[in-house]
């Protein structure tokens, strides 16, 4: 059997779809409360934590450095995290990474309450996403990097100062929101707090810090967030010198991931509705409903079948194109809206999101090359993405890349439930948030079928 025909084959809508789907938790606030977790002095038990390759990177980047992450036998989604009992993470052993964009940005910055140096690896993709701003910010605290390969990037050897007291660092995080919000982490446990400067174009991903900062305060941090002048201030709540979430935590579902199983409800036609939707929520993905919305979708966040809060969106086929349209707060969201744009009926310009080129992959140029393999019509802009719909008709089968990105590969499948023929290469990659995410699709299109 070729690669070709051992690649996926993205099943088409079999009609009007009428499904109920639960994602699983958030992967952003999963690791923030892991992270926070081991940063305090009592064990925390979270659950509906979500249980990926991201979430097991971080897992063990915690194991590693001394904190002990026990997993519940029955309920994987339920772990509880006990701190290492001196305050101080373990030094000399090494942190695989993956391709862990959390990972590589949040672990470092505890590396500086190690007692002693930590390696830090990844896959191979992952020694071309920036790390420069981060490390720079932790060399200005007194850290010394020893780069094993190009500067800048994994994998390399961090050296803690003896007794990271705080104070301030000023970087350029034009390039990734990770880089303050690992900071702000660090922050929480220095005597002298930390002040986060950011010099540079705009920051990405705010409501990403936004939700950093809410989770600090979760934890009963004080932090002074002035975005305008792009400055961060962190400091431990006089005498909790330690950040402390509550005992119990539970996680959100990823809204994120909920986007390609409400975005098929404008590609196939009929309703989709993902159970547990919050009220309220820092995640990004909290602005779909109204993106969602804006591209000519029925949209209802209400309360659903027992009590249970669901957004449904309701399509008919149609997709109404965007213009002119500043995706910089929610990024994430852009494989998913590019594949609904590609069924549009007008022009889309997604602006503000230049820095997806140092995501998993390329996802710019990704996304360029795989709307065009099928028959559509896209091109890079300097911070985004243009897309003009040439019709369902013109476009045709192909074997999409997913270049080992999670988001790819549900914008492949997505694509494939409007254009018959579509396959797509290395679907486990969804396995970085969504360990079954075939499965998760096949269920939604049967219960169109029923």
């Amino acid at each position: 059997m070729s690669a070709d025909q051992q690649a996926w084959q993205a099943p088409t809508a079999p009609g009007a779809l009428n499904a109920r789907v639960k994602v699983p938790g958030s992967k952003s606030l999963s690791n923030r409360y892991l992270v926070l977790a081991a940063l305090g002095q009592r064990q925390v038990c979270l659950e509906g934590l979500l249980r990926s390759r991201d979430t097991d990177l971080m897992i063990g980047a915690l194991t590693t450095l001394g904190a002990l992450c026990h997993v519940d036998g029955d309920d994987p989604s339920r772990v509880e995290v006990t701190p290492p009992a001196s305050g101080l993470f373990t030094a000399g052993g090494c942190v695989d990474c993956g391709l862990a964009g959390t990972v590589m940005r949040f672990a470092p910055a505890l590396a500086m309450l190690g007692d002693g140096p930590t390696r830090f690896i990844g896959d191979r993709q992952a020694e071309a996403r920036p790390m420069r701003p981060l490390l720079d910010g932790l060399a200005q605290l007194g850290a010394v990097i020893e780069y094993q390969g190009e500067e800048g990037h994994l994998p390399f050897t961090l050296y803690p100062p003896q007794g990271c007291k705080g104070g301030r660092v000023d970087i350029d995080s034009s390039g990734s929101s990770q880089f303050i919000s690992g900071l702000l982490l660090l922050g929480s446990r220095l005597p002298q707090g930390l002040i986060v400067h950011h010099e540079g174009g705009p920051v990405p991903s705010l409501p990403h810090i936004r939700m950093t900062v809410s989770d600090l305060r979760q934890a009963g941090i004080r932090v002074e967030a002035d975005e305008k002048d792009g400055c961060w201030r962190v400091q431990a709540a006089e005498g909790r010198p330690y950040p402390q979430l509550p005992e119990r935590v539970q996680v959100e579902p990823d809204l994120s991931n909920a986007a390609p199983f409400l975005g098929a409800a404008m590609v196939a036609g009929g309703s989709v509705s993902v159970v547990g939707w919050p009220a309220s929520s820092t995640q990004p993905g909290a602005l779909l409903p109204g993106i969602l919305s804006d591209m000519g979708a029925q949209v209802d966040c209400t309360d659903g079948v027992g009590g249970n809060k669901a957004c449904t969106v309701c399509g008919s086929g149609k997709v109404s194109g965007l213009g002119d349209y500043d995706l910089s707060a929610a990024g994430e969201l852009a494989p998913t809206l590019a594949a609904l744009l590609v069924f549009a009926d007008g022009p889309t310009r997604l602006h503000g999101i230049g820095h997806l080129r140092g995501h998993e992959t390329n996802r710019l140029a990704a996304l360029t090359a795989e709307i065009n393999r099928v028959g559509g019509r896209a091109r890079e802009l300097e911070d985004g993405l243009e897309i003009n719909p040439v019709g369902r008709d013109a476009m045709h089968p192909a074997v999409l890349e997913s270049y080992g990105d999670h988001r790819m590969a549900t914008f492949g499948a997505l694509l494939g439930l409007g254009i018959l023929g579509v396959r797509v290469r290395n679907i486990a990659t969804t396995a970085k948030t969504m360990p079954d995410f075939v499965g998760m699709w096949a269920g939604m299109l049967e219960d169109g079928r029923g």
